[in-house]
C-alpha cells in the first residue's frame, strides 16, 4: 500500500518502498505512473531503482479478480554517471500472474532516456514529486482514527495549509501505451495496481509493496512502520476477505463518533467494498479523475487526501492546498513528469 512517510525500512531501501500510482489518458495512450523511493526518507536517499527488483503494473479487465496482463520493468546496476539499463516485459493471460513466466520483451534502454516501440513509450528516472499533502492535517486524521475519536479541527487551519512534500523527489516509472494495443482499446473498463519484488536466495521473487488507491497506509495502518500487515504482499482478490472487517470497522467507529453517518455500520462497509480490492478503475479513453463523486483513474493533479479524507470521514474536507502547488512538477507532454 503507498506510503510515502518516513519509516525504518523505507530509509533503509526507499528503492524498494511505493509513493503513488496514477492511471490517465496521455497524448498517445493509457499512462500508468508508479513512484518510488521519496527523498523524504533522508536527504542521503540511495537514488536509482534496485537491480534486483522487479516493478510490475498489473491490470484486470472488466472486474476480473485476476490480471491478465502485466508490465514489468527491471533495471540493471547503476554505471559511473548513475544511469542504468532497463527492460520492459509484456505477460499476459495466466503469465501475467506468473513470477516464472518471463513474457515477451518490448523494449529496452536506459535511465532517462524516452524508450518506445510502434505502441508505447517508456520513461525512468529521477523526478520532483507531483504529490501534495500537509502532513499536520494528516496528523489530525491519524488522531481520530487511532482513538476512534471525534476529529479535532482545531489543530490545522486550511488557511495555514503547506505542502509537506515541497522540494521532494521520488524515482518514477512512466508507461505509454497506445490505444492500438487491443487490449487497451478506448471504452476497456481496467482495473490497475502495482507491485514492487525482489528477488530471494532460492531463485524466486518475494513481494515487497503495492499500490492502488492513494493514502490507504497512512490512513488505516499509519503505527505499522516496519510494513509487517499483509495487505503488502496479498493479492487483491482476497483483500475484502481478509481484512474488509478492519476496514469497516475502523470507518464505523470514526463516524460514529463525529455523528456524520446515521448506520456507522453500513458505512464502514460501503467504504470498505470501495477500497477494496486495492485497484485503481479506469475507463480507457476518457478523462481520469480521482474525485468525490466519481473515481476514474488518478491524474497527478488530483487532490487525493482531500477525496479520501472525505470518503472514509464521511464529511467534506478540504485540504487547504490545491494541484497549483506543484504546477512545476507536472508536464503536458511525454512523460509527464519533470526530471530533477
Amino acid at each position: 500500500m503507498s506510503h510515502h512517510l518516513d519509516t525504518p525500512l523505507a530509509a533503509q531501501n526507499g528503492q524498494l518502498y511505493l509513493n503513488d500510482l496514477y492511471v490517465f489518458d496521455g497524448e498517445r495512450g493509457t499512462v500508468f505512473v508508479m513512484d518510488v523511493n521519496s527523498s523524504v526518507t533522508r536527504a542521503d536517499i540511495k537514488r536509482g531503482f534496485h537491480h534486483e527488483a522487479r516493478y510490475e503494473f498489473k491490470i484486470h479487465f472488466n472486474g476480473a479478480d485476476l490480471e491478465e496482463l502485466t508490465y514489468r520493468v527491471a533495471f540493471g546496476e547503476p554505471d559511473a554517471d548513475g544511469r542504468q539499463a532497463l527492460t520492459l516485459h509484456a505477460l499476459t493471460s495466466t503469465e501475467a500472474r506468473s513470477d516464472a513466466a518471463t513474457g515477451e520483451l518490448l523494449v529496452q534502454g536506459r535511465t532517462g532516456e524516452v524508450v518506445s516501440n510502434d505502441v508505447l513509450r517508456l520513461w525512468a528516472g529521477r523526478i520532483t514529486d507531483p504529490f501534495y499533502i500537509d502532513l499536520d492535517q494528516l496528523a489530525t486524521v491519524n488522531d481520530a482514527f487511532k482513538n476512534g475519536a471525534e476529529l479535532d479541527r482545531s489543530k490545522w487551519r486550511p488557511e495555514n495549509a503547506k505542502n509537506s512534500f515541497a522540494g521532494t523527489t521520488v524515482e518514477s516509472i512512466v508507461l505509454e501505451v497506445s490505444h492500438d494495443e487491443p487490449m487497451l482499446r478506448d471504452g476497456s473498463q481496467i482495473g490497475v495496481w502495482c507491485t514492487t519484488k525482489l528477488a530471494t536466495d532460492a531463485g524466486g521473487w518475494r513481494p515487497i509493496n503495492r499500490a492502488g488507491h492513494p493514502m490507504m497506509w497512512p490512513i488505516f495502518w499509519p503505527t505499522d512502520t516496519d510494513f509487517s500487515d499483509p495487505a503488502n504482499v496479498r493479492h487483491p482478490c482476497d483483500d475484502l476477505k481478509a481484512d474488509g472487517e478492519n476496514i469497516a470497522s475502523t470507518v464505523a467507529r470514526v463516524v460514529a463518533a463525529n455523528g456524520t453517518a446515521p448506520d456507522p455500520n453500513a458505512y464502514g462497509w460501503s467504504v470498505a467494498r470501495q477500497v477494496y480490492p486495492d485497484l485503481l478503475s479506469y475507463r480507457v479513453g476518457t478523462p481520469a479523475n480521482y474525485g468525490f463523486a466519481v473515481r476514474n483513474g488518478r491524474t497527478m493533479l488530483d487532490n487525493a487526501p482531500e477525496v479520501m479524507f472525505s470518503l472514509v470521514l464521511n464529511t467534506g474536507m478540504t485540504s487547504g492546498l490545491t494541484a497549483d502547488v506543484t504546477q512545476g512538477a507536472r508536464s503536458s507532454t511525454f512523460p509527464y513528469v519533470v526530471a530533477t
